[in-house]
């Protein structure tokens, strides 16, 4: 999980308190801010879910003590200062109590994306029968690539021809049939993000 321990973190700067952001893992949406002074710091890296000090309260409180939302850790890491810590979690439900997937109000997962990767492996690990993933896979790997070929001129042509409608709806349909290509081919939108940063640098 993390080789960090409460000695790195600088607590004195806040009265024995540091800020933590907390990202899905996933996503990396940002889910919630709060607040960890060492004791809660180490109960998260004991028991592997985000626990933290409660200034309302003023005690330790795990995420989802009462709601069964707990957050578990998959990494953590603090800031060049040492006085703010980011983890990333996997949230098990709502974040917010407010029943929302985030304590931040935005409008929509930007990075859905992400989230649609991980349903797409999720078809593959767990099949269901009659899903069009598990149809597409019975007809193996020709005609996946032959999908991302025809969204592919379909899109061109909504660009060219359609309205703006159409063509984020024809871009959509590539986008899933090439993420759908890169699991097929033991691939992931992480490789493409590293080559592409790799190209820029």
């Amino acid at each position: 999980m993390s080789n960090i321990n409460s000695s790195q973190i600088d607590f004195t700067k806040t009265d024995g308190l540091v800020p933590v952001v907390v990202q899905d893992n996933q996503t990396l949406e940002v889910l919630m801010l709060g607040y960890m002074n060492a004791e809660a710091f180490e109960k998260t890296q004991q028991e592997g879910k985000v626990t933290f000090f409660s200034r309302s309260k003023s005690r330790l409180w795990t995420k989802g003590e009462e709601s069964g939302n707990f957050l578990f850790v998959q990494s953590i890491a603090i800031d060049c200062d040492n006085d703010t810590i980011l983890i990333k979690a996997n949230p098990v439900g709502p974040t917010c109590h407010t029943g929302s997937r985030s304590c931040f109000k935005t409008d929509f997962n930007q990075n859905f994306i992400f989230e649609l990767e991980n349903i797409i492996n999720d078809r593959y690990e767990n099949p269901v029968e009659g899903s069009y993933i598990n149809k597409m896979r019975s007809k193996g790997l020709n005609k996946i690539a032959q999908k991302v070929g025809e969204e592919g001129v379909e899109t061109v042509i909504a660009a060219l021809a359609e309205t703006k409608e159409d063509l984020v709806n024809e871009a959509s349909d590539l986008v899933f049939h090439l993420m759908f290509l890169l699991k097929e081919k033991g691939l992931s939108i992480k490789d493409i993000a590293e080559n592409l940063e790799k190209r820029h640098k």
